[in-house]
């Protein structure tokens, strides 16, 4: 009996895995173009110097270009030497690691529709307040530390 079950459950992830992989490579070839693409369309002029609005655009372009927490700290550093404000690259760096519009299709599939959407809005405005609690933060310690 055992056997039998495991070999039911084996084929059944097999066809999960089947069904699944068109989303799974879609969802990395779209990721790969926004990586390619997003650094050279960038500009420190995209970017307001308002801290919530700078906010609000790193959160955003974050959450379209979803990758790897490694690539965004390089991106982040490349984005602050060209003059964009560090309110924006906290939460592109934040939204980059929890928000994914890119891989939304995919996470809906495993996790449901609904919790799908509602952990990338939830997180997309979390990465909003954590830039700002960070940044401010990081303001008020410079001034205490020497």
């Amino acid at each position: 009996m055992p056997k039998t079950s495991l070999k039911l459950s084996l084929q059944k992830t097999l066809h999960m895995f089947v069904q699944v992989l068109p989303i799974i490579l879609g969802m990395l070839l779209l990721t790969s173009l926004a990586i390619t693409a997003f650094p050279k369309d960038i500009s420190a002029g995209f970017f307001s110097g308002n801290p919530l609005s700078d906010a609000i655009r790193g959160a955003a372009l974050g959450s379209i270009a979803a990758g790897h927490p490694l690539a965004s700290y390089i991106l982040g550093g490349e984005l602050l030497s060209a003059g964009v404000s560090l309110f924006a690259v906290t939460a592109l760096i934040v939204s980059w690691v929890t928000v994914g519009i890119v891989q939304l299709p995919a996470e809906a599939i495993f996790l449901g529709k609904r919790f799908a959407v509602f952990r990338n809005i939830l997180n997309f405005f979390f990465a909003i307040i954590i830039a700002l609690l960070i940044v401010t933060t990081m303001q008020i310690l410079a001034v205490w530390l020497p």
